[in-house]
């Protein structure tokens, strides 16, 4: 059962696998470019790559994180409007997305209370969850 404590996702290969050895062959590629045994043209090729791959994988974490906060956002603008038969434009305007990312775990009980807390305390997005007391589980979240 998810809750506050268990609800952080990690995907092993990207966490464990491809973010560690990218940062290593980066590093090494550093290293390497002022190894002046080694021809400066494969150097130079060396640290281009390794660049191009921690690149890679930092931005492709940080598109499945934006994609996902859209989602979210598109989540709960329906669950409001289904809720209470109005746009949920103005309480966006007064949430910070993770504050909205907090939210998207209340069950509907409490999401309308909760929210009204969450702007009128300024509460963070740790605050709201661990207000939270009807846990809705996301497995999806990457």
């Amino acid at each position: 059962m998810q809750n506050y404590k268990n609800h952080l996702r990690l995907n092993p290969a990207h966490h464990f696998v491809l973010t560690p050895l990218s940062l290593a062959f980066f590093v090494w590629s550093i290293i390497f470019a002022f190894d002046c045994s080694a021809d400066l043209s494969y150097r130079i090729i060396t640290l281009i790559a390794s660049t191009i791959l921690i690149l890679t994988v930092f931005i492709a974490r940080v598109y499945a994180i934006k994609n996902q906060d859209r989602i979210i956002r598109l989540e709960m603008r329906q669950r409001y409007f289904e809720m209470t038969g109005t746009s949920f434009s103005a309480k966006e305007k007064q949430l910070k997305m993770s504050q909205i990312i907090a939210l998207r775990f209340a069950g509907d009980a409490e999401l309308l209370p909760l929210m009204e807390r969450a702007i009128a305390e300024k509460l963070s997005s740790k605050e709201i969850k661990l207000a939270v007391t009807d846990w809705q589980a996301d497995y999806h979240r990457v």
